[in-house]
């Protein structure tokens, strides 16, 4: 009888959700914070009260500040460029794929931790000029930005595929900058129309292959 109770106990207790290790709490509280407050004006014991971890844990797993800041835009950078792999397979031609970068904008603002605009422009403007780590973060997103702009825009610019990508580029970074100045939503509305204009202007006659229903993926 006392064993039954007990089973019965067992199965309507409630589940136990196991704590984040160390270093997920680490760098989950500095993505918030270097988010909401920049690197600069975040101090390491406001992140070390966040993550309820001791200085000695985040030395020890990241070395200093500038290599927890590494890690966390790394995490950014492989995140953004998932949503927006995601946001170009799900588009149905080739104009579509070239402009889901905002529509992955849209999706990683409302997936990823709240942002005022661009975590690695924000990180750049943030840190002394130079500084390698924000440096670095910076030119890998960019190189992203770029390459698969310019990919995209092949099927839709034919010889102009660079050009266009290269003004895409422009686009899509002010667009972000425009972020600080004015609702997020209406900079990449403006944004978008910008991007649809200079497509037109410098592809308006390559029509666009669309993508069956039986060929997409899922």
């Amino acid at each position: 009888m006392t064993e039954t109770i007990v089973s019965q106990n067992a199965r309507y207790s409630p589940l136990v959700t196991a704590r984040p290790d160390a270093r997920t709490r680490l760098l989950a509280a500095a993505d918030e914070l270097f988010a909401a407050e920049g690197f600069t004006g975040t101090p390491v014991d406001a992140v070390l009260r966040r993550a309820e971890v001791a200085p000695a844990t985040l030395y020890a797993h990241f070395g200093t500040k500038a290599g927890l800041l590494e890690a966390v835009l790394t995490d950014r950078l492989a995140a953004w460029d998932a949503t927006w792999a995601r946001a170009v397979s799900a588009a149905r031609d080739d104009r579509a794929r070239l402009l889901a970068v905002f529509d992955a904008v849209e999706a990683f603002r409302a997936g990823a931790t709240p942002a005022r605009w661009c975590a690695f422009l924000d990180a750049a403007a943030g840190t002394p000029t130079g500084d390698p780590t924000a440096e670095a973060a910076l030119a890998q997103d960019t190189a992203l930005l770029r390459r698969r702009l310019t990919e995209l825009a092949g099927p839709v610019a034919g010889d102009r595929a660079a050009e266009l990508g290269e003004h895409l580029v422009l686009v899509v970074t002010g667009m972000l900058a425009m972020q600080l100045r004015e609702d997020a939503d209406d900079a990449r509305c403006q944004g978008r129309r910008t991007a649809e204009l200079l497509v037109d202007a410098l592809a308006p006659a390559v029509p666009s292959r669309r993508v069956s229903t039986s060929s997409r993926p899922g």
